[in-house]
């Protein structure tokens, strides 16, 4: 019996080391990053996540780490699919001892890796995961300050309202995203444009041909059709709308409110069909931005040798998020760097916030995130010669819009 007795708790003690993050106190401080790596998620999102991961990291590591000790982080690939993020997030905390979750960039799979990193306890900084859903869960240990769907849909409307559109189109994606910023877009509209006619469309975000839904506008064309679909989905849609005759026309605005504009390999998958494009952005050359947000930009650039885009910028502050937080800390511990985010006033690339504590969508959210609305005018148009037409705060300045001429 005592032999039993010893053994059970050899056995608990075990399993209980395995659950339980914990690292060396002079060895690296490890961060794990669960992106789409492949098909069928979004390959060039994960992409520039982990470009803005690296440089960030590089960055702490050349001023000497966190604490004394040098940054690492371990990436999962998780396809884009809710299953292999929930996998990948359980490697990540149990194989790995991860301090803490981050890189979520597809919302189906930010909802799976919040459960894992809930029942570890485990603190998840969301880097651009839009569902509500995602922050109106509740848990303490997941952060947001990224964007999401109440922000970008009260923007959009407002901008529908501004231009007295009579009749609007949305194209959204069959996911939690998709479907969660369509709704709440519609919701916004009843409110800020009551007269407008609202119908929304959902698509099977691993769809080719959506010619189908796309020709019963022809006949009669609406005054706005709305993108809330992710590449390359987007991009197919774009075209078939753009060959279509449907949008971008002099009768028919084409806005997307899925932050594609800035991608790296938009315009060589839209060409002719981006032109007269109106876009909802998370990032614009002229906004103004905090030194260390520079300095990022000007290391990607360098690197790349393009513009960067807002998904950089957000991967970059969510690894910096949690090396402050477990600067403040003082501490690796999961429920030490949870109250330090909690608590914490931060400033890093995009700017300063504290994350409201309001319970549903604005749940340890960084509720005032900036956006702009921009629209592109050539083909190939770099970010920073586009128009800007709003910053957040300030009404649109539909003077400058411009619309084909057929």
């Amino acid at each position: 019996m005592r032999q039993l007795r010893f053994a059970m708790i050899a056995a608990a003690a075990a399993m209980f080391s395995i659950i339980t993050p914990t690292q060396a106190a002079d060895g690296p401080i490890v961060i794990g990053v669960s992106i789409a790596q492949s098909p069928p998620g979004s390959v060039v999102q994960g992409t520039q996540v982990k470009e803005g991961v690296e440089i960030i990291k590089k960055i702490i590591n050349d001023k000497g780490g966190v604490l004394g000790r040098q940054l690492n982080i371990v990436y999962e690939d998780n396809q884009g699919i809710p299953e292999k993020g929930r996998a990948a997030t359980e490697k990540l905390i149990s194989r790995d001892k991860v301090v803490a979750v981050t890189g979520g960039h597809q919302s189906s799979v930010c909802l799976a890796e919040i459960e894992v990193a809930h029942r570890y306890k485990v603190p998840y900084v969301n880097t651009n995961c839009w569902s509500d859903d995602i922050r109106a869960k509740g848990y303490p240990e997941v952060f947001n300050p990224g964007n999401y769907n109440t922000r970008v849909s009260a923007a959009m409307a407002e901008t529908i309202a501004a231009m007295k559109l009579k009749d609007v189109v949305v194209f959204a994606e069959n996911t939690d995203y998709g479907l969660g910023q369509a709704k709440v877009l519609g919701e916004f509209l009843k409110k800020l444009a009551p007269d407008t006619a609202y119908k929304s469309i959902a698509l099977d975000r691993a769809g080719k041909d959506f010619t189908p839904a796309v020709l019963p506008l022809r006949a009669n064309p609406p005054q706005m059709v709305v993108n809330i679909m992710l590449p390359p989905a987007a991009y197919i849609l774009m075209n078939q709308l753009y060959e279509q005759g449907v949008a971008p026309t002099a009768k028919t605005w084409f806005y997307d409110g899925a932050g594609i504009a800035d991608y790296p390999d938009f315009w060589q998958n839209v060409k002719e069909a981006g032109k007269y494009m109106l876009a909802f952005g998370l990032y614009h050359p002229q906004m103004p931005m905090p030194e260390i947000g520079q300095q990022v930009a000007k290391i990607y650039e360098q690197q790349a040798k393009r513009e960067p885009n807002r998904l950089i910028f957000q991967a970059a502050d969510s690894v910096l998020q949690i090396a402050r937080a477990i600067e403040n800390a003082k501490s690796t511990d999961s429920a030490a760097i949870i109250k330090a985010l909690k608590d914490m006033e931060y400033e890093g690339v995009r700017g300063k916030f504290r994350f409201s504590q309001d319970p549903g969508y604005s749940y340890q959210q960084w509720v005032d995130i900036p956006y702009v609305t921009y629209q592109l005018t050539e083909i190939n148009q770099p970010l920073s010669k586009t128009t800007l037409i709003q910053t957040s705060g300030q009404g649109l300045q539909t003077d400058k819009l411009v619309k084909p001429a057929k």
